[in-house]
């Protein structure tokens, strides 16, 4: 899995003129998920945005996590984020996982935050969202889960 993490004062998710989320200060996630990620993918990503240091503390120092502050976060779902475009102009999203199984795994996500005790605001899946925020900082975190460990040969 993939995340671009942003501490933000405010966010918002608007589809067809509809705000479907919206959100003070918390964390917008742009969550991307890729071919084989897996409930261990899942689990790391859930544990690093829950716990991720990068709140101030009263001293300015980043030293608190999302469970410490505010408890919320819009997690927007993003394919895009495997987009590959070291070649050609047109990016190549093979690397994405197929639909059906990725909107599985992003909503069991969100479902594993909100059973931390956070708020979680989301978008729709696979809709053209338009994604509004305004950056704290700006801090702008880039989150990958670890690579699996290759097979015996």
């Amino acid at each position: 899995m993939k995340a671009v993490v942003q501490r933000v004062m405010e966010a918002s998710v608007t589809v067809d003129g509809q705000r479907v989320s919206e959100m003070g200060p918390g964390l917008l996630v742009l969550l991307g998920v890729g071919k084989g990620d897996t409930d261990a993918d899942l689990t790391w990503m859930v544990e690093k945005l829950a716990t991720l240091r990068i709140f101030e503390d009263a001293d300015g120092k980043m030293n608190l996590s999302l469970e410490d502050t505010s408890k919320h976060l819009i997690v927007v779902s993003q394919f895009t984020l495997y987009g590959d475009a070291r070649k050609g102009r047109r990016p190549s999203f093979i690397d994405a996982m197929e639909p059906v199984a990725a909107k599985a795994l992003y909503e069991r996500a969100c479902e594993a935050l909100r059973q931390r005790g956070l708020t979680v605001g989301t978008g729709i899946f696979a809709a053209d969202m338009k994604v509004a925020l305004v950056n704290d900082g700006p801090v702008t975190i880039l989150l990958e889960s670890p690579p699996k460990a290759a097979a015996p040969a």
